[in-house]
């Protein structure tokens, strides 16, 4: 029997049977794709992802652990805030010092610069403006000549009425001398007594002449020194309102200048009625009010002055009273109208106990955080009295040199641990275990001395 051929390739199926199909051989399925090299490059992907983000992480960490140490400081504040005494520390804050000293108690009052005389400068007779000897805005002096008006009218008027008098007075003279021989003939019975006191009369008559001759001449006098306009007051001349050459007349209401005396000056200021009582009863008994005259923004103190006067009535209508104060303005710094704001001293208070308005906390009352000499805060309800600037007055609660927070008081409480600086105070360096700060918070010898 022979046996079955064999060939490379594939293997020829065997005849079928008549009228059976033939089963065609499933060919091989082709192998699968490797699967090792693919898993490969996932690893490799996820271990890049991996060292990523354990760089990303040591770096966060390093930034973290170099953070300034005043970061650390506060967060240490912080925990230290609940009065625990925990071991963030102590708190730093800027304490002050309570002082005996001066206050001064001042009423407030708005007003305006009013001069004490202020002259509209017109013409006393008609003619023309000849001179101007003035400039605008200089300061003259009283007698000082502003003006001349053409005096020749007047001079030859004067000259007119002293030859009206030398001519009645001669009549006069002779008169006299007529009177005189009538005496003596009527004691020699030569005339009749009617005669001479017919005569006495006309010497009567012609000294009322002369008498209204010297009057005359005395108004043309007059007239003629009223051409030369001078100075009444001394003070600032304001701008010319006639200029050389116009004719004046004494009817013009408009006048030649205006003279404003500024030195010495005065401000008149208002009050509250009801700060009259202390200003009235003090001013009845002879005390001598300063007042102090201060810009619109009250930053800048123009001049001092005393009071002079107190009005004679309250202004219904405003509840006000005025005041004038009188200022030697010799600097020139006040200015007639200017608005000023007015300090009037009322008193000095001595040896009163003083503290920084900033030290004083106000929240259902006032109150300061003491620092006792333990460097621990406790709250100390005071009693306040007079402000004055950045100063306020203490009438209850404190002493002179207890120390009183200033800054820093929004983290502490009751028994919480400070470190006391004072103002102007240079911090020194730190010092090992945690330098100045700590040993202070701790209660050391510097941190105790400075609290008390």
């Amino acid at each position: 029997m022979n046996e079955p051929q064999q060939s490379v390739g594939l293997q020829t199926p065997p005849a079928p049977a008549h009228g059976v199909r033939p089963i065609l051989p499933t060919p091989p399925a082709e192998p699968p794709p490797a699967k090792g090299r693919r898993g490969l490059w996932i690893w490799l992907v996820i271990l890049l992802i991996a060292a990523g983000a354990g760089y990303y992480y040591w770096s966060q960490r390093q930034s973290s652990a170099q953070k300034p140490a005043a970061s650390d400081t506060s967060s240490a504040g912080r925990r230290g805030a609940g009065g625990r005494g925990g071991p963030a520390g102590p708190i730093p804050v800027v304490a002050v010092k309570a002082q005996k000293g001066n206050i001064a108690v001042y009423f407030n009052g708005l007003g305006a610069v009013t001069p004490l005389a202020t002259v509209l400068i017109k013409s006393r007779v008609d003619g023309q403006l000849m001179t101007v000897n003035y400039k605008e805005g200089d300061i003259v002096k009283q007698g000082d000549m502003l003006a001349e008006i053409d005096p020749r009218p007047y001079q030859a008027t004067l000259d007119q009425t002293e030859g009206q008098l030398v001519r009645d007075q001669a009549l006069l003279d002779n008169a006299r001398v007529d009177q005189t021989r009538y005496e003596t003939l009527l004691k020699q019975n030569a005339i009749q007594e009617q005669q001479l006191a017919t005569q006495k009369a006309l010497v009567v008559q012609d000294e009322g002449i002369v008498k209204t001759d010297q009057g005359l001449i005395d108004a043309a006098k007059v007239n003629l020194v009223y051409t030369k306009i001078t100075s009444p007051i001394t003070g600032r001349v304001g701008l010319r309102l006639v200029d050389a050459g116009n004719i004046v007349h004494a009817s013009d209401s408009n006048g030649l200048v205006v003279i404003t005396q500024v030195q010495p000056i005065s401000v008149i200021f208002t009050i509250s009625e009801d700060q009259l009582s202390q200003v009235l009863e003090k001013w009845q008994h002879g005390q001598r009010f300063v007042v102090d005259a201060f810009d619109r923004d009250k930053t800048h103190k123009i001049s001092s002055g005393t009071v002079t006067t107190i009005d004679n009535q309250i202004d219904p209508t405003t509840g006000t009273l005025k005041i004038r104060a009188t200022f030697s303005n010799s600097d020139l710094a006040l200015f007639p109208n200017q608005f000023i704001n007015a300090r009037l001293l009322v008193q000095e208070k001595t040896g009163v106990t003083l503290l920084p308005v900033a030290a004083v906390q106000r929240s259902a009352g006032t109150y300061v955080y003491l620092v006792k000499p333990d460097s621990t805060v406790t709250v100390r309800q005071i009693t306040t009295g007079t402000t004055e600037g950045d100063q306020t007055e203490v009438t209850a609660g404190l002493q002179p040199g207890d120390v009183a927070v200033m800054t820093g008081v929004d983290k502490l409480q009751e028994g919480s641990k400070v470190v006391v600086h004072f103002p102007g105070e240079k911090p020194a360096a730190d010092g090992p275990g945690g330098g100045k700060g700590q040993g202070r918070g701790q209660g050391g010898g510097k941190g105790k001395k400075a609290s008390q």
